[in-house]
């Protein structure tokens, strides 16, 4: 989800030291130094003791735990500090203050906006996928990590944070006041008579309960077909897109997770038989990633959904946390996923069966749904 990083940096405090042993300015070798000792605990001890400015040991293990994340070249590693961690989970659980923004470092460097929640502050003010951050709170975005930037977004609601972006090269701010934001990951609209538009904005806990209920009441209500929109969703938890993905599914297998020394661990669908009978259409686009990926995978390779809209994000990696002494988190890459199929989507995505502009008016997009539809209730009609 949110991005991440840290013992490269480690390493730069090493590089830094013997670079000043080659030019002579340090004059004490580290003479307390045990044969035990591991470099880091020596370039601890040394830099505690003999650099020009005092630093706090928490500071310097930070920076360690920070250079071995960079050192694994994954864009997704994240350094969690104990109050971030929480604030994380929180967001997780569907309840949260903030401004209703999800963001991820791209290939480029650059803090982009991957999804905006509906009725948010940041919906309100006008702030899009795809924008780029630039600074928050008069602080810029450069340097710093992800959870950094992410934690001074959150804090109580009424109080406000400026928030700087770039948009097709022009620069705009706005103030915007923090709320609570409750349930804001779902939300449903008929689009026409008699078909329903499901929005998931993150796979929070919770929202595959959401999804069921509503499937369940399409049934009921005999609705001709049901648009499920996963589009700017940027993932959230595996466990809750399986479930989603079960909604719709009769047995069977949702993704396959690989771990490292493991043998590929398929993980069936879960929470009782699916609706395989309700005509469904998925949208998709460029924002599309990770948790929203499986679920539009394991629909599209199991025949049960046309995907409509423009090629997804393509993130086919799951991250988990690994909590620290000091209550501290790391989260790293600890496996990858495959479709029903096989398919790995890392780096690739997923090819909607109707493909549109990414720009496409939403109109057009909800039209091109329900024509969609529409042949899909003729189909199943025509065969009985």
């Amino acid at each position: 989800m949110l991005g991440r990083i840290r013992l490269v940096a480690g390493a730069a405090v090493i590089a830094a030291f013997g670079a000043g042993v080659v030019t002579g300015s340090v004059v004490h070798r580290g003479s307390h130094s045990s044969r035990h000792d591991t470099v880091l605990d020596q370039a601890e001890r040394a830099i505690e003791s003999h650099a020009a400015q005092p630093i706090p040991t928490s500071v310097l293990q930070q920076a360690a735990v920070d250079g071995m994340l960079k050192a694994l070249g994954d864009p997704w590693s994240a350094y969690y500090e104990p109050t971030e961690f929480a604030r994380y989970e929180q967001t997780l659980s569907g309840s949260y203050s903030g401004v209703g923004i999800w963001v991820r470092r791209t290939a480029d460097g650059l803090l982009r906006i991957e999804s905006v929640q509906s009725g948010s502050p940041a919906a309100g003010a006008g702030l899009r996928p795809g924008d780029v951050v630039t600074a928050v709170a008069g602080l810029p975005v450069a340097g710093r990590t992800v959870a950094d930037v992410v934690d001074a977004l959150w804090g109580r609601p009424g109080t406000s944070v400026s928030v700087r972006i770039e948009r097709d090269g022009r620069p705009l701010t706005d103030v915007l006041s923090r709320a609570a934001i409750h349930d804001g990951d779902v939300s449903a609209q008929r689009i026409v008579p008699g078909v329903e538009r499901l929005r998931i904005a993150m796979f929070t806990r919770g929202v595959s309960r959401w999804v069921r209920a509503h499937v369940r009441a399409a049934s009921r209500e005999h609705l001709r077909g049901i648009v499920l929109d996963l589009r700017d969703d940027p993932g959230g938890l595996l466990d809750e897109a399986v479930k989603t993905a079960s909604v719709f599914l009769d047995g069977g297998t949702v993704v396959t997770y690989v771990q490292r020394g493991s043998a590929p661990d398929p993980l069936g669908t879960r929470g009782g038989r699916g609706d395989t009978a309700i005509p469904l259409v998925v949208l998709v686009n460029g924002g599309t990633a990770s948790a929203a990926e499986i679920v539009a995978g394991a629909l599209q390779d199991r025949g049960r959904a046309i995907l409509v809209g423009s090629q997804t994000f393509g993130k086919g990696s799951v991250q988990a946390p690994n909590t620290l002494s000091d209550g501290s988190d790391i989260e790293m890459t600890v496996g990858h996923y495959l479709t029903p199929d096989g398919r790995s989507l890392d780096g690739v995505g997923i090819a909607p069966d109707v493909q549109l502009g990414p720009q496409v008016p939403q109109a057009v997009l909800y039209q091109r749904a329900t024509e969609v539809l529409s042949g899909l209730t003729a189909d199943a009609g025509s065969a009985g």
